[in-house]
């Protein structure tokens, strides 16, 4: 009886473009203390963004509320998913605290997907944008949201308070969304982004990013920036897939970094008002060089 041997295909060898030095500041060891101290979670942990020495040692963090716990399972992502743990009333203030210890001009809050939650965790968004307003009253706050299930009163309760900049992902184009995003659908992230676009013109700078690097064509990379647009998002990030684990879907192409260059260039070409595009970037990479204050003109 013959058996058969399964080989597994090597794993893609990282490109020099990726490769970097760590940083060894002290600030950084300052930075995990304070978040420690304060019992905060990030999702440059959480989601074991490959950033997050650089962020901690400069002294900034994403703060991630709603716990650690996701109720999806993207294949992309890094964030446990389990049964959700309550929310702790008193996080909020908690991130508040930390963005002002920190001294932080740009507070980036991302959350976990709270679909075991009513309103999808979105009061726990607002009071948590309301006490940073407290604390630092001079900082732009940005928020990075999931799709609340496309429910317009949930995405309302968020942008009523007028965070400067709303960002929800796309993550990848039409066709491997399917594959990439655990329930979330393609044209429900857009409906999100030009529902915020079309109730508050002007005051608020709607931004999105995608990953690149799994199996995405051109054509489609340049379709799904085209819908953005459409959508009224102004802002866009471009990003390397990098696979977390190996439990996660595999990296079909490392993207040069030419190729993020001349995507970035068709995006501002289209109209977008900020573009990062690069190996490296991520949603809230380097947000403070939006450099967008408190009395926005224009917008997405």
């Amino acid at each position: 009886m013959e058996t058969s041997i399964q080989i597994k295909p090597p794993r893609r060898r990282i490109p020099k473009w990726l490769h970097f030095d760590l940083p060894t500041s002290g600030a950084y060891l300052r930075t995990r203390s304070l978040l420690n101290d304060l019992a905060l979670h990030t999702v440059c942990e959480s989601a074991k963004c490959p950033n997050q020495w650089e962020c901690w040692s400069s002294g900034t963090a994403t703060f991630m509320i709603g716990g650690d716990r996701c109720t999806r399972a993207c294949g992309f992502c890094a964030v446990d998913t389990s049964k959700p743990l309550p929310l702790e009333s008193d996080e909020p203030e908690r991130v508040a605290e930390a963005a002002k210890r920190l001294g932080l001009n740009h507070v980036v809050i991302t959350g976990v997907a709270r679909d075991d939650l009513k309103d999808g965790g979105a009061l726990h968004f607002r009071r948590s944008i309301e006490a940073v307003r407290r604390a630092v009253p001079e900082a732009v706050v940005e928020v990075l949201v999931p799709d609340f299930n496309g429910n317009r009163q949930s995405i309302h309760l968020v942008a009523e308070v007028l965070p400067e900049v709303f960002n929800h992902n796309l993550e990848t184009v039409r066709r491997l969304t399917p594959t990439v995003r655990h329930r979330a659908t393609y044209d429900r992230s857009l409906e999100v982004l030009r529902y915020v676009a079309e109730k508050f013109p002007d005051r608020i700078h709607v931004k999105s990013g995608m990953m690149l690097g799994l199996g995405e064509t051109r054509d489609e990379v340049i379709k799904a920036m085209g819908d953005l647009r459409e959508a009224g998002c102004g802002i866009l990030t471009l990003g390397q897939y990098l696979q977390p684990g190996l439990q996660h879907l595999p990296i079909v192409e490392y993207i040069h970094p030419d190729r993020f260059d001349e995507l970035g260039d068709l995006a501002r070409a289209m109209g977008f008002a900020h573009v990062f595009s690069g190996p490296m970037v991520r949603s809230s990479y380097h947000a403070a060089d939006l450099k967008l204050n408190k009395a926005l003109k224009g917008g997405a």
